[in-house]
């Protein structure tokens, strides 16, 4: 696994992981507990540094990543 976000991309998604995982406090309304769930993916990945998805879609948002990777 190797770090493949930029600190604004990992810094973005730990506030948007931690926005979504508020909605958890509004459990008595339906659906929005479990949709505050989802904002485990935004702050796990934001934590770690790590997007599986960006692999595949050849993403790598770190300052200077395209000059790494030749293509720059």
């Amino acid at each position: 696994m190797r770090i493949n976000e930029g600190f604004l991309d990992r810094a973005v998604r730990v506030l948007a992981g931690m926005g979504i995982l508020s909605l958890l406090a509004l459990g008595p309304i339906p659906g929005w507990g479990l949709a505050g769930l989802a904002g485990l993916l935004p702050l796990v990945t934001g934590l770690t540094g790590f997007c599986p998805l960006y692999i595949p879609l050849g993403i790598d948002t770190r300052v200077g990543a395209a000059a790494e990777s030749g293509r720059g």
